[in-house]
């Protein structure tokens, strides 16, 4: 009797699971998301951010000042890796020319009471401003002005410690009472596209994934049809059945595509990658189970083909900050942090960036995996539940 069980458990399984192939592969739109965007998204971003490090970023600069400690400031500036001082403009009209002409992209303004205040022991101010057409152009202007901002509070600080009757050691010592240097061991160059590839790369395969289903569910009740409806064989017994089954079709799909993604893009652009393979693959088949039975959840809420589309534009960048790549997740509000334990993306980035770009293993992405295994349990029983719950809604309808 439980021979027949299960070869009648896996009949069923085999056959939604070659039923969801087919009409994954009968549908346009779903292969255009799936290979299209799934295949081309990870290669666009490398080659979007290939040159990931810019120098000397040519800026204007408008010293209304004219005194030493701009002149000095200037100077600094143009003596950094990342500023190239290329005009010194008489006003801002000029340098907004400049700007408005591509021919710079930054400026740097020195108020006409810049050196007074200094010399007054005040708090003297400088503005910066960037051109945004690429957030490069923008790291490298607050980088570079804030560095040498940063050195010239020391300078000022050490001067006047002078002026007060202290020698030139006693001053550095005041300001700078514990020495301490750089150590930046995974971005030595500032490179932004170690910086933001490794957050955005397993962020696609939950996206895809999400997409591509959601457009099958909306499609089908579109047409009055349900994936959710069960055959008679099954009834209520054969939920699980229904969800490996569609399960299985796209966790083959995606752990092709999430190979391609982690292991293979980053390998053609020259992305480095401190982890090993054979831990990648296993995160990802952490990651991609989880995904599986998340979209399967999340996609019972769709009702129409069109609105996977309103929740691309809207949710890649939240779930993109979510992951914690630009702002410590330990400084996120509450209420964030708890909203981002909801999606996959939030642990298998940050599993990733930790194997990817900090080297580590499995055993110190433990907690990560074991946050995508209870996840993955959860969306799983809500899957179930849902399709359960849906199916039995449409045999009731079609009872009346």
């Amino acid at each position: 009797m439980k021979e027949n069980y299960i070869r009648l458990w896996l009949r069923d399984f085999w056959g939604i699971f070659t039923h969801e192939l087919k009409t994954i592969f009968c549908d346009g739109g779903v292969l255009i998301i799936f290979f299209v965007a799934g295949l081309g998204y990870p290669l666009l971003y490398n080659l979007v951010y290939r040159n990931g490090i810019l120098e000397d970023t040519p800026i204007a600069v408008v010293d209304r000042a004219d005194c030493s400690e701009s002149r000095r400031y200037i100077r600094k500036v143009d003596a950094t890796r990342e500023l190239s001082v290329a005009y010194r403009c008489t006003d801002m009209e000029q340098a907004r020319r400049l700007m408005e002409e591509r021919k710079v992209n930054g400026i740097i303004y020195f108020p006409a009471d810049f050196g007074e205040r200094l010399a007054r022991m005040e708090t003297a101010k400088l503005s910066v401003y960037a051109d945004m057409s690429s957030f490069l152009y923008y790291k490298n202007l607050l980088m570079g002005s804030e560095f040498v901002m940063l050195d010239e509070v020391g300078q000022i600080q050490v001067e006047r410690y002078s002026a007060a009757g202290f020698t030139g050691q006693e001053s550095s010592q005041l300001v700078k009472a514990i020495p301490y240097g750089e150590n930046l061991p995974y971005n030595r160059t500032f490179s932004y596209s170690i910086f933001l590839i490794s957050a955005i790369l397993l962020l696609i395969v939950q996206q895809v994934m999400f997409y591509g289903m959601s457009l099958l569910a909306g499609t089908a009740r579109e047409e009055n049809r349900s994936f959710a409806t069960l055959p008679d064989s099954l009834h209520g017994r054969g939920v699980s059945r229904v969800v490996f089954g569609r399960g299985a079709a796209y966790w083959l799909l995606f752990m092709g595509l999430g190979i391609y993604i982690a292991c293979i893009v980053p390998a053609l652009c020259g992305f480095p990658q401190r982890g090993s393979y054979r831990d990648i693959v296993v995160l990802l088949m952490f990651f991609v189970t989880d995904c599986v039975f998340f979209c399967s959840a999340w996609s019972t809420f769709i009702t129409r083909r069109e609105s996977v589309f309103v929740l691309l534009l809207f949710m890649s960048p939240v779930l993109l900050f979510l992951t914690g790549f630009s702002w410590p997740t330990s400084a996120f509000p509450q209420f964030w942090k708890w909203f981002s334990y909801l999606f996959p993306s939030t642990f298998g980035c940050q599993a990733f960036i930790n194997i990817n770009t900090a080297g580590c293993d499995l055993p110190m992405a433990s907690m990560h995996l074991r946050a995508l295994t209870l996840q993955a349990v959860i969306y799983y029983f809500l899957s179930c539940a849902a399709i359960y719950a849906e199916n039995h809604v449409i045999r009731k309808r079609n009872a009346a």
